[in-house]
């Protein structure tokens, strides 16, 4: 990944950062006082984030965190867990900022603020080549012979209840989880992000898996946050910045479109 984005970004965003000390909200005051934004992820959702060969979180959620803890001028400190527990830490106070893969849906938004998106996302379809005629289309999930993997609490469960009810669903608490489940044929199919589908369809087609070509969704990706005006006006006019100085569209470029860092990531 290109060192310009980061000098880019420090410099496009210094002033709203030496503005914000002397009048930071509560939320954004810790964070300042304590040198670190703690920043909630799953770890296991490639190419947003996930833990490589050596056990370091990598990907495009890590890549965002560390460009807002370099311009709030404080440490990252990556706070890795279940993804339906993201939210109930933010709430808790145990994590700053969630930055994984994470839907704005209205219903989370009632609970956390949001800022983005960063990235517009969708559900799609991930199964092995026998199946993939079949399903194509979210209907044709709607039976009760589908064995459907889904990460628990995630927009993708919910969209599996709506949208094929009569399939037996299946949540799991990470896709590491739900991908060997499939590979050992205990699912017939898993719906996550349109993203990993693809990516997991790339790396694992010797394996006979396939992924759907259509978003079966709209998705828009979000961080997740405490309410504290302040540090949401930093957090828009931030994303403001890196969208218009082309910095956001370096790092979408390297973690979607570049394969280089997958050779990071370990097999199942």
């Amino acid at each position: 990944m290109k060192r310009s984005i980061l000098v880019l970004t420090l410099t496009a965003v210094l002033a709203l950062t030496l503005g914000t000390a002397a009048v930071a909200g509560p939320a954004l005051d810790t964070i300042l006082k304590k040198g670190e934004l703690t920043v909630g992820l799953s770890g296991n959702q490639p190419p947003l984030n996930a833990k490589n060969k050596a056990g370091k979180v990598i990907g495009m959620d890590v890549a965002l965190a560390e460009l807002i803890a370099m311009n709030m001028g404080v440490k990252l400190k990556l706070a890795v867990m279940p993804f339906a527990k993201l939210l109930p830490a933010l709430q808790a106070g145990k994590v700053d900022m969630v930055i994984s893969g994470m839907t704005m849906t209205p219903n989370r938004n009632l609970k956390v603020a949001f800022v983005g998106p960063y990235y517009t996302s969708g559900k799609g379809v991930i199964t092995k080549r026998a199946q993939v005629a079949a399903l194509q289309d979210a209907k044709g999930l709607d039976q009760p012979k589908f064995r459907v993997a889904a990460l628990k609490n995630s927009t993708s469960q919910e969209m599996v209840e709506k949208a094929a009810p009569k399939a037996k669903l299946i949540t799991t608490g990470s896709y590491d989880e739900a991908l060997k489940m499939l590979l050992n044929d205990k699912v017939d199919v898993i719906v996550a992000d349109f993203p990993f589908c693809a990516l997991t369809a790339f790396r694992y087609s010797d394996k006979g898996l396939t992924a759907g070509d259509v978003r079966l969704s709209f998705e828009p990706l979000g961080i997740a946050m405490t309410e504290d005006t302040l540090l949401i006006n930093w957090m828009r006019n931030f994303m403001i910045m890196i969208e218009g100085s082309g910095a956001l569209d370096e790092l979408r470029n390297y973690w979607f479109n570049e394969d280089v860092w997958m050779k990071e990531l370990p097999k199942n």
